[in-house]
């Protein structure tokens, strides 16, 4: 692998990093909103809501400008949008302010998986593109886990608001870097805006993204309680939590890149093998739910949670692989918008039901709802097995 390889992936990853730093800190805070507005779980979650509509309403028009003008402007304008938003949370002095603000927040993340993907889509050899996905889809669990160390960690020494400060000076650092050191292709104005019509007539698409609102609710939902359950339900502290919080973003990590690299160098059909490993993935997390909703000890919960993570969290790298074999490199930016929309929609609609469950019945009734809906998750992905391939020639192609 070349220097310009790892030039390329070390960029753009350092950017999702510190974007998901800022996005992921309103997931670590939800215990400091319960105490400082007094929330209910179900109320909790409506932040959760509040952040991922925001991502939901602004994803595909990002997605558009990204195919449109190129991923260089549109990702370091997105960072610098993303700084602000973290800045706007630490400020609120309401709980309705804090939805106003968790919901700029969000809708500047729009621009992270599109422009990042198509950085890579558009610079990776395709050979190397499912490893290079998995290594940049590392800054999203990375990020997030520093961000429960940094607000959990600098709540005891100064306060909560002090680890949005931090991400708010880094990324705009980070902005700035990125802007003067990106030397990618796809800018330049010379994009072409998607064709959202010839998308959702491309039938395993259709099915990939049906599946992405479940994996979606799991996803989301899992990491914006897993704090409050282990506090709530274990019994342990807000900074083990945010401990166990780390580790599940570490197996995240860790299962975005072995995942990415199977998928690099299994045999067979890309479209069979890639979709298989989601499956796979899929229902590894089913299972898991149901051992999360069992454990009782700190020890045992912070196993079980790695182990959700690792696959929980490790399936978006796959996910954006198996779209990249049924859709057409010039509309990566508005087909992984598309998917994204998919698994935001999932995170809109799962954390409050997931909180009313929890609220009503316990945590154990909450858990196998998610599990049930990775079970729905993984028959709908063997429809993109199923399905006619599309006719355009994939993103992933081999030259």
């Amino acid at each position: 692998m070349n220097r310009s390889y790892w030039r390329t992936v070390s960029l753009v990853t350092l950017w999702q990093v510190s974007a998901s730093i800022c996005y992921y800190t309103v997931f670590a805070a939800t215990p400091f909103f319960r105490d400082v507005f007094g929330l209910s779980r179900f109320a909790v979650g409506l932040v959760i809501t509040g952040l991922t509509l925001g991502y939901a309403v602004f994803l595909l028009p990002l997605g558009a400008a990204t195919d449109l003008y190129g991923e260089h402007w549109v990702l370091s304008l997105g960072l610098l949008g993303l700084a602000t938003g973290v800045l706007l949370v630490a400020g609120a002095p309401s709980y309705a302010l804090l939805l106003g603000a968790v919901f700029v927040l969000g809708s500047t993340y729009g621009t992270a998986i599109p422009g990042t993907n198509k950085a890579v889509f558009d610079t990776i050899d395709p050979r190397r593109q499912n490893t290079a996905i998995g290594i940049k889809q590392v800054g999203v669990t990375a990020g997030s886990g520093i961000s429960a160390l940094l607000v959990t960690g600098l709540a005891d020494a100064i306060s909560w608001q002090a680890g949005f400060l931090v991400a708010g000076f880094l990324a705009i650092l980070v902005a700035i870097a990125f802007f003067l050191l990106y030397d990618g292709g796809g800018d330049g104005g010379t994009g072409t805006f998607p064709d959202f019509r010839r998308l959702l007539s491309n039938a395993p698409y259709r099915a990939l993204t049906a599946a992405g609102f479940f994996l979606g609710a799991a996803l989301f939902t899992t990491t914006g309680y897993t704090i409050l359950y282990i506090e709530e339900s274990v019994g342990a502290t807000v900074v083990f939590g945010g401990f166990v919080f780390a580790l599940v973003q570490l197996f995240g990590s860790a299962g975005r890149v072995i995942t990415g690299w199977i998928a690099d160098v299994l045999p067979g059909d890309p479209q069979v093998r890639i979709t298989t490993i989601l499956i796979a993935q899929t229902l590894a997390s089913a299972a898991l739910f149901v051992v999360v909703a069992t454990t009782t000890t700190p020890f045992a919960s912070a196993v079980a949670f790695s182990a959700l993570g690792f696959f929980v969290l490790g399936y978006t790298g796959v996910y954006y692989s198996c779209m990249a074999t049924i859709v057409p490199a010039d509309e990566m930016g508005g087909a992984t918008a598309g998917g994204q929309l998919a698994l935001i929609t999932g995170a809109l609609v799962a954390p409050p039901i997931f909180g009313h469950l929890a609220d009503v019945f316990g945590y154990r009734v909450s858990w196998l709802f998610l599990a049930v809906g990775s079970v729905v998750a993984g028959v709908l992905l063997v429809g993109v097995v199923r399905a006619n391939p599309p006719v355009d020639q994939p993103a992933s192609a081999v030259e």
